[in-house]
């Protein structure tokens, strides 16, 4: 059997470039579309309803773009038609989207800003699923770790510029940051055309830099025969024959993308609230606002330790393992979520995303690579799509239980639900044990 030659690093490098752009504006959106919905008019309690977008679009799109992608041939590839093609909404809806004040005569704004943020997360999706599996795609097994850890490196490096780049633009350069009630502060929008510019710049580097192999050396270098090609399998009989690391991993999982959800939905409630006293509601006052850069700061903190984390996590993994580093790692995101109840100087919030990032490393990279080494090549991407369950269930449970959360057991006090999300973090360092990490046969 002939096997995957191992890449250079500026290979493995060029394979996830695109992903710089892509969570450059996932970044964004993450830290301020909270902020323009509210802007926008919604209600706080209604934030997770609104935030159900996006992990119901990636259930539903990553999937297909698997099963697709699998069975897709053409001058661009396998994957790579798929990367482009949702760069380039993403890129659109992101143009669109804090600019929705402009509709006001024929559909409610903050209407207009979800339909927009549903559509940017779903393109979003399209470019996530296709990145997975490419790196899997193109790596020996032994090179796989160092691959996606580059892809975490990557990704955090784009939330890092994305995170901050509100408050680059009012602090440094005076843009406006507020804005009258129902519109979006141009400091806001601003951020959102150039990170949709930067999204397609950098897959356009990624489709034009990586040759994907074609089927028949893909099939050579991962041993397909002729009859597993000729396998005819339906999505539910390729969804109940799932190997069962995949079960495993959706444990842990759904503990981890739960937290996650609690705070990329109401970190700036909470911080508003806990840190500069703004009261219960406030959505549009200069204290609410500046709370909301502060943690556009603090969000591109937590993506820079977590890109510094990436280049050590392979070598931590190799001298441990990845199931030791997944754990670890998670602990420390919990550690860090539960200690944002405590300090009361809003600059120590910088120490509680430390873990928060080695966290998030984690999570892009150790379930990833763990998985890869469990699945048939010639089914990847489907279930690498399918592995999406895993990351969207989690998010619509947390969006629709946060918001009754919020109301009736914190009576609107947002700093608690960041206590949740780290309890929920402990839980998902505990479950990492159950996982078994062996290569498929």
């Amino acid at each position: 059997m002939k096997k995957l030659p191992s890449l250079s690093f500026w290979q493995m490098w060029n394979i996830s470039f695109g992903f710089l752009g892509v969570q450059f504006g996932f970044a964004l959106q993450n830290a301020n579309v909270s902020r323009i919905l509210s802007n926008l008019g919604a209600d706080l309690h209604h934030l997770s309803l609104f935030w159900l977008a996006a992990p119901i679009m990636g259930l539903i799109i990553q999937p297909i773009v698997g099963w697709l992608s699998d069975k897709t041939w053409n001058r661009l590839g396998r994957r790579s038609p798929y990367i482009l093609g949702g760069a380039l909404i993403s890129m659109a809806a992101m143009f669109i989207m804090p600019n929705a004040a402009i509709v006001t005569s024929f559909m409610a704004p903050v209407i207009f800003g979800a339909i927009m943020f549903a559509l940017m997360d779903g393109s979003f999706n399209v470019t996530f699923q296709p990145f997975r599996a490419l790196v899997a795609d193109m790596l020996p097994d032994e090179q796989r770790n160092v691959g996606y850890s580059i892809q975490s490196f990557l990704i955090n490096a784009g939330a890092v510029i994305g995170s901050i780049l509100p408050y680059f633009l009012t602090n440094l350069l005076g843009v406006q940051n507020e804005a009258p009630d129902g519109q979006v502060p141009p400091s806001v929008i601003w951020s959102f055309y150039i990170g949709g510019s930067v999204l397609i710049i950098s897959v356009i580097v990624t489709v034009l830099k990586t040759k994907e192999y074609p089927p028949k050396k893909f099939e050579e270098y991962n041993n397909i025969t002729e009859e597993q090609k000729e396998e005819k399998t339906s999505f539910f009989q390729t969804l109940v024959s799932m190997p069962k690391t995949m079960i495993q991993l959706a444990v842990v999982q759904l503990f981890a993308w739960f937290a996650l959800y609690l705070m990329w939905v109401y970190s700036t409630p909470a911080i508003a609230q806990h840190y500069w006293n703004t009261p219960i509601g406030d959505a549009s006052s200069p204290a609410y606002n500046e709370a909301g850069n502060w943690v556009g700061i603090i969000f591109g903190a937590y993506s820079l330790f977590a890109a510094i984390y990436s280049i050590i996590m392979p070598r931590f993994a190799k001298a441990t393992s990845r199931k030791f580093v997944y754990s670890f790692s998670l602990f420390c995101g919990a550690a860090g979520y539960i200690s944002m109840y405590f300090f009361n100087n809003p600059n120590m919030l910088l120490l509680s995303m430390l873990g928060v990032g080695m966290a998030w490393a984690a999570i892009l990279s150790m379930p990833f690579a763990i998985l890869s080494s469990a699945l048939p090549a010639r089914k990847m991407g489907v279930y690498m799509g399918i592995f999406n369950f895993t990351i969207a269930g989690p998010q619509i449970l947390s969006g629709l239980l946060g918001g009754n959360i919020l109301k009736y057991a914190f009576n609107g006090h947002a700093i608690y639900i960041l206590m949740l999300a780290g309890v929920s973090m402990l839980l998902g360092a505990l479950t990492v044990f159950i996982v078994n990490d062996k290569k498929a046969e």
